[in-house]
Formats: C-alpha cells, structure tokens, sequence
C-alpha cells in the first residue's frame, strides 16, 4: 500500500459550491470573491484581503505596491520555491539573497540587515514549511523604510504569540494551490493593513484600472474567479480542523522519531503555532548509526511504499535563472547543505496513525536505528 505524501481534501461541500456558482452565471470575480475576501481577513487579523489567482500573484502585487521598479533590489531567501523570487525579476529588479538560520530554515534576519545597500526597496521573508517568521527580527528593517513582505503561501492558519501568519509583516502573500493546506486548485490571497497597499493591489490585478476602463498604470489580469473563491470559502471554514489534524501527525512523528540518531525534527520556537505545510526531517548521514544519507533513505522508503519529497533541492542562487546574479556553490553555506539533507514525510490530514507509526518504524530500520 501506497502511503501518499499529499492527497488534497475535495468533498461535497466543495463540488456544491462549484455548482451553485456555475448555475449563478456568475462565474468570473463576483460576489464570491468579495464573500471570501472578508472571511480570509477575519481569518488572519487583518483589515483587507485581495484574492488574486495564484500565490505568485500575490507577491507580484506586493512588491508593485511597494514600488519595486529598475534598479531596485529585493532581499530574499534562496531556499523556497521559485515564486519567491520570480515576481522581483518580473519588476525588472535585483534578487539579494541572504542565508538561513539552519534550525528554521527561515531567512536569517542578521544576514537580511547586513545586506541592505541604497538600492533596498523590500525584503520578502518566508515562512518555510509553515513556519512563521520572526516579525521583531525584521523591525529594523521595517524602521528604515525597507516594505517587508511575508511570503505566507506554506503558513495558512500558523501563529507567532498569537498573531496569524499574513499580519506579522506589511503584507503578508498567500497560495492556495491545490495541495496547500487551504486550497482553491490555484490561487492566491494578499493581505495588509494597510489601505494604500490594498487598493494598489486591487488595481494591479485589474489590468491597472481605477474606474472602469480608467487605466491608471500598467496592471495585469490576476483575478480570482467565483467558482474558485467557493472553493476557498468551503475550504477556509475546515481550515482549524485542517491544521490540527497536520499537528497531531506531526506531534506523533515527533513521538516516533524523538530518538533516532541522525535525524533532525522540525524547529518550533516558543509561541508558534506551525501550520505543517510539510514535515520537514534532516537526515545527517555522519550521525546515522550505519551512515544512510537522505537520498538512500528516500530510495529505500520508496520501495516500501512511502513517498517523500525534497523542498528544495538546488537553492535558487544555483539556479540558471539567477545565474547572471554572480552566486557560486559555497556562497550560502547552509541553504546548500539544507538542499542536500532535508526529506519531507507525509503529514496531510487524511494521515491514520497507523500509517504516521508505519513511516516512522520504516525510517527507523532504514537507519538502523
């Protein structure tokens, strides 16, 4: 039996809300959009939510809000998706990439600081796996005019001291793809405090409009339609339950795994609620009592029917996209040893304990624990 890595939860709920949009005839950006919106900012804390149709849209429009042009650079990571970084290049500006802390796997607030120059227009800082970044990290950031965007698109549902994941920062940038642990098979949400922020965002997934045919500024088509905003407000309903289910599996892996030499459990700082988009383990083969090393665990779990997947394996900086940037192997030390260690094991909901005990067992003979 196969023991799936992700398996996205589709109910009926879900496939009468699609419906009940179809057979409105409103199938483009409507009252259900704006319907989701309200639920999505009650949900984190915030004053606006702005429903684009993807993650990566999200953090475009953040970064057009905060003004990013030509000869802009932008503070980021190098060991997230490629989202992170594409929209800054689509503003025709610079990635900076800066190291992460090895325990969050976070961007490293100090290396952020120190990498600021005159040309700084944002950071972007993410919260990995689900994990929240630390918003008093970036304060300094923040006090010297430097927009601080928290890509939130793994951390829906996560908490920092109480405090939701998408209100820790300026703006906070949210993907809804279809394995996120709330999705709408694509999409995406902004969200802010902030009204400049909120309306510049509206108007950038508008084709720039102001009023109707009105085009104040170049803009694109990034709106969320109806049928999938039914989606998300299904799903936004189930989300505690969502999270919580991830938790628990993460809390009997953590039970299963608390002991095994050479492998590394996720980092949770104190007053964090992690949402478990993944659950990330380390696998350091120097320290595994026969030296298997993550690509032959992962190998040997696979013939036993568990699969696994690596998020990430080449840090964006050794990517050929950003090659023209100048980085080279040996530049971001732990984003490239992370890259070559982590292994993220099944932790969606729909998990039984007795397949979490199953993995957990499997790793342990792999290992020879």
């Amino acid at each position: 039996m196969l023991i799936s890595l992700v398996r996205p939860i589709v109910g009926e709920e879900e496939v009468e809300a699609v419906v009940r949009v179809m057979r409105s005839g409103q199938l483009a950006s409507g009252p259900e959009v704006k319907a989701f919106e309200e639920a999505f900012a009650s949900a984190c804390g915030v004053k606006h939510a702005v429903a684009v149709n993807s993650g990566t849209a999200a953090i475009h429009c953040a970064l057009e809000a905060a003004g990013v042009g030509p000869d802009d650079e932008v503070i980021t990571t190098p060991f997230t998706f490629a989202a992170t970084a594409t929209p800054i290049l689509m503003q025709r500006a610079t990635p900076r990439f800066v190291d992460i802390d090895e325990q969050t796997y976070n961007a490293d607030p100090e290396r952020m600081l120190a990498a600021l120059t005159p040309k700084t227009k944002a950071v972007v800082a993410v919260d990995l796996f689900g994990l929240p970044v630390d918003p008093q990290g970036l304060d300094e950031l923040r006090r010297r005019g430097i927009m601080a965007v928290e890509d939130a698109c793994q951390a829906i549902g996560a908490r920092r001291h109480g405090v939701a994941a998408g209100a820790l920062l300026d703006v906070g940038c949210f993907s809804l793809y279809a394995t996120k642990n709330l999705m709408t098979g694509e999409g995406g949400v902004l969200t802010t405090d902030n009204d400049a922020i909120a309306t510049a965002a509206r108007r950038f997934r508008q084709h720039g409009q102001g009023e109707r045919y009105e085009y104040l500024s170049l803009g694109y088509n990034y709106r969320m339609t109806d049928m999938s905003a039914a989606i998300g407000r299904v799903q936004l309903g189930r989300l505690e339950s969502i999270n919580a289910a991830r938790r628990k599996n993460a809390h009997l892996y953590r039970r299963f795994l608390a002991d095994v030499p050479g492998i590394v459990l996720p980092f949770v700082p104190e007053g964090v609620e992690h949402a478990y988009h993944q659950f990330t383990i380390r696998v350091v083969a120097e320290e595994t009592p026969n030296g298997t090393d993550r690509d032959a665990l992962r190998a040997k779990l696979s013939e036993r029917g568990v699969a696994t997947g690596i998020y990430y394996p080449t840090p964006l900086h050794l990517n050929p996209l950003f090659a023209s940037l100048g980085y080279k192997l040996g530049d971001l030390p732990n984003s490239e040893r992370a890259a070559s260690q982590v292994a993220a094991l099944p932790i969606h909901p729909l998990l039984t304990e007795a397949e979490v005990e199953t993995v957990s067992s499997t790793i342990r003979d792999i290992v020879g624990a």
